[in-house]
């Protein structure tokens, strides 16, 4: 796929120097999700927002939604203070995005780090980041959570790839052919054996 003009994001198993690599040389723009599988990117761009130098200016934008009594707040915080220390490819921006939900009086509060050849605005960087958790939302958590993708022992070579585009392409059959609730429909599966078979469609 060309990726001129295109903004490719991804959680933190695609935040790799090479992806990046070629991501800028195809002249395209990515928003990877960093966490503790790169300890030495993630350490340095949580230490710049946790104790920033002085003299560092951050780019800040929040939102706020309520829904059926639920506020859901979010923060994105961006700079480019470290964009002459990190060897990494096109990259102009670090952020710390924050994502707080109050539901039933009950609030929790998520924390995530990422890193962008974007120079865009933070409301711009916070409308990317938000694009990239309704993917999660319908596609990640769904792998996660149904599918077992984060219990899954796999962790060496290219197997979790292989298994991420088995899992992928198993939910993309289930929704073509109409299923609303995965999870019933990995059940019924799981139950019927033949049904199994028919999950690409009927014999010919």
């Amino acid at each position: 796929m060309p990726l001129k003009g295109r903004v490719v994001t991804g959680d933190a198993l695609y935040a790799c120097h090479s992806l990046c690599q070629q991501v800028v040389d195809a002249q395209g723009d990515y928003l990877f999700i960093v966490k503790a599988n790169r300890q030495a990117l993630y350490d340095d761009i949580s230490l710049l927002f946790a104790d920033p130098p002085f003299g560092v200016r951050f780019n800040v934008a929040r939102q706020t939604e309520k829904l059926k009594g639920r506020v859901e707040m979010r923060e994105l915080v961006a700079s480019d203070a470290l964009n002459e220390y990190l060897d990494w490819p096109g990259v102009a921006q670090v952020c710390r995005i924050r994502r707080a939900t109050r539901e039933k009086g009950e609030q929790t509060e998520e924390t995530r780090y990422a890193i962008t050849s974007l120079s865009a605005g933070a409301e711009d960087l916070l409308a990317v980041v938000r694009g990239h958790w309704a993917i999660e939302n319908r596609l990640h958590r769904v792998r996660d959570v149904t599918m077992g993708e984060d219990a899954s022992q796999i962790r060496t070579g290219s197997g979790p790839q292989v298994m991420a585009a088995l899992r992928n392409g198993i939910l993309g059959a289930l929704r073509l052919l109409g299923h609303p609730n995965i999870a019933a429909a990995v059940r019924g599966i799981g139950w019927q054996g033949r049904a199994a078979a028919l999950v690409t469609g009927p014999s010919p």
